[in-house]
């Protein structure tokens, strides 16, 4: 009797281990599948960005502010000058562990994303350099990116063995291709430029929600691990202070009013897209984690932000010829 409720119990273990490793393993795969689909997903959304980016360019636009670039020498240099640093300074603050650091530093370092073109709109800035400004600083990218992550891993302990800086340069080659396919487009059939920009701009949308989907299946409720306080404080700071010391600087050179504006936005908005696509695919899952999602938490609050100042920016506007006619 003995022996055979042994065995019996026996049995139903190792029946109920199977189940737990079929489930596993079914899991795993579907998990495996489903980041690969993300991958790529990202991928084609970097490439269709740029590539409407890149329909919105004029060349003629381009050699006149080449001809006289003080003001894209200007928002450059805040780019890669005051970004960085920042990300860097709220790394070292917060105590952030090595991964995250990294995350921070990927974001920081990105160059000037798409929105800072929209934001430049809203706030009445000038468009023509703010598309100017965003097409530089992602070439620049090019070097300036590995070169910065390398010179900032440096200020903590073995953070520079972690970063992949052949894939972060390939990526970044990756993003010119299609810019110079969209400005080849706009400069022989201008045409078709609205209409691909439009599209462009659907389907990064569709996009977006097959991400967040897709991840939300794959990884449950693990994207909430990179929701810590530190984080959120440093996706909190790091676009207002991009927002503020944009404007500044840009006063100190006596830029004008809708200059300055617009190299507040160029400087306070990153390639959210570039940062998240770079972080999924030149890191493997098991060393990245969730942490591919803190640009997501990054661009939330960098579109608060600034939706804010455009507020503040109206409200503005609007009070000003009250107090000219008191």
């Amino acid at each position: 009797m003995v022996v055979t409720a042994n065995s019996t119990i026996e049995s139903n273990f190792s029946s109920f281990d199977g189940n737990i490793n079929n489930t596993t393993s079914n899991d795993s795969a579907f998990s495996d599948n489903a980041d690969q689909v993300i991958r790529l997903v990202l991928i084609v959304i970097l490439f269709i960005t740029m590539v409407s980016l890149g329909c919105t360019l004029e060349i003629s636009k381009i050699k006149n502010y080449l001809i006289k670039p003080k003001g894209v020498a200007i928002a450059a240099g805040a780019q890669y000058g005051i970004m960085p640093l920042t990300a860097f300074c709220f790394a070292k603050l917060f105590q952030l562990g090595p991964m995250e650091s990294i995350s921070v530093l990927i974001c920081g370092c990105c160059p000037g994303g798409n929105l800072s073109n929209i934001f430049a709109l809203a706030l009445q800035g000038d468009m023509n350099l703010s598309i100017v400004m965003t097409t530089c600083s992602t070439a620049l990218g090019l070097g300036m990116m590995p070169l910065l992550l390398y010179l900032y891993s440096q200020g903590f302990s073995n953070l520079a063995q972690f970063v992949p800086f052949t894939y972060i340069t390939f990526a970044l080659i990756m993003i010119l291709v299609p810019c110079g396919i969209g400005i080849l487009i706009n400069y022989r059939v201008p045409q078709y430029s609205k209409i691909i920009t439009k599209v462009g701009l659907t389907l990064l949308l569709i996009s977006c929600v097959v991400i967040g989907v897709l991840a939300g299946m794959s990884d449950g409720g693990k994207i909430f691990t990179v929701l810590s306080r530190q984080l959120i404080a440093t996706a909190a700071l790091m676009p207002l202070t991009g927002f503020i010391c944009g404007y500044i600087l840009s006063t100190l050179f006596r830029m004008n009013a809708p200059c300055r504006r617009t190299v507040s936005m160029e400087v306070g908005c990153q390639n959210i897209q570039l940062c998240t696509t770079i972080l999924k695919v030149a890191f493997p899952a098991e060393l990245i984690g969730q942490l591919y999602f803190f640009p997501v938490i990054y661009i939330v609050f960098q579109i608060v932000e600034a939706l804010i100042l455009i507020f503040l920016f109206r409200c503005h506007q609007r009070l000003r010829p009250s107090q000219q006619g008191t």
